[in-house]
C-alpha cells in the first residue's frame, strides 16, 4: 500500500527562533513542503515552546492543505490548543515537559482511563486520534481498547539497531504488531529516527503502514540536497 510522508517542521522553527525573527518563515516552509510533494505537515509544540510555538498552530491550520498533525503530551494547555484549532490528526505522545525528544510510547494499559477520556474529547471535535506506542502487542491492544483511530510506532529502537545484528529481531516485532493492529482495525503510522538509510527497509517490512512522520533527518538532509529534492528522495524510498 502507499505510505504518506508527513514532514515534521519543528527543526525549521528551531532555526527561526535562534534569531528571534521570522526567517525562515515557518508558514511558507509548510506551504512549500506540500508543493514539493509532502502529504502532511506535523508539529510538536512543547510547553517551553523551544521550537514550535503555540501561536504557530493556528497560523499553520489556515494554510495546510494536506493533513495537519499536531502531536504532544495532552496536558490541559495542549488540549486547549488542539481543540481550538482542530487539526486533522492529534498524535498523543507521553513526553515529559523537559524531554529533548520522544523516546518511548504510552503504556496504554496503565493509562487506559486517561487515554480513553482524552481520545473521546478529541474525537468529539472531529479529530482523528493516533497514540504513540512501542512495538508491543499489549500496547497495541490497549490503544484499540481506549478507542484510538491509529497508532504511531516508535521507531527509535529500530533505527538504533539498523546496522547491528538485532535489526531482524526488532523489525520482526514491528511487523507482528503491524499485522495485529491491522487485524483489530487500527491504522498504522510510524516515526522517530527514520532516514534515507533505513526507511525503505522499514517500509518493506510493514505491510499496512499508512504514514510516516519525519523531521530531524529530513531537515538535516535538506541542508545538503535542498528541501524539494529531499522530500522527493524520501517519497521514493517509501513508494518504490
Amino acid at each position: 500500500m502507499k505510505t504518506n510522508l508527513s514532514v515534521n517542521i519543528n527543526k525549521v522553527a528551531v532555526i527561526r527562533n535562534a534569531r528571534g525573527e521570522n526567517l525562515p518563515n515557518l508558514v511558507q516552509v509548510a506551504i512549500d513542503c506540500e508543493k514539493f510533494g509532502a502529504e502532511g505537515i506535523t508539529v510538536h509544540p512543547r510547553p517551553d515552546q523551544r521550537h514550535i510555538r503555540y501561536n504557530d498552530v493556528p497560523a499553520l491550520k489556515q494554510v495546510v492543505q494536506t493533513e495537519f498533525n499536531v502531536e504532544g503530551n495532552p496536558i490541559p494547555k495542549f488540549m486547549e490548543l488542539v481543540l481550538q484549532n482542530r487539526p486533522h490528526q492529534c498524535t498523543l505522545v507521553p513526553d515529559k515537559p523537559n524531554a529533548l525528544t520522544s523516546s518511548a510510547g504510552w503504556d496504554t494499559v496503565q493509562n487506559e482511563a486517561f487515554l480513553t477520556d482524552i481520545t473521546k474529547q478529541l474525537q468529539a471535535a472531529g479529530i482523528r486520534v493516533s497514540i504513540f506506542v512501542n512495538a508491543d502487542e499489549a500496547m497495541v491492544k490497549g490503544a484499540k481498547k481506549v478507542g484510538a483511530d491509529r497508532i504511531e510506532f516508535y521507531t527509535g529502537d529500530f533505527a538504533r539497531a539498523f546496522h547491528t545484528e538485532k535489526r531482524t529481531e526488532i523489525m520482526a516485532k514491528h511487523t507482528a504488531c503491524s499485522r495485529l493492529a491491522h487485524e483489530i482495525g487500527l491504522e498504522i503510522n510510524a516515526g522517530h529516527d527514520l532516514d534515507l538509510k533505513n526507511l525503505r527497509y522499514y517500509k518493506e517490512n510493514m505491510p499496512y503502514l499508512h504514514e510516516v512522520s519525519i523531521g530531524h533527518a529530513l531537515i538535516s538532509d535538506a541542508l545538503y540536497f535542498g528541501l524539494q529534492n529531499t522530500i522527493q528522495m524520501y517519497l521514493r524510498e517509501l513508494n518504490v
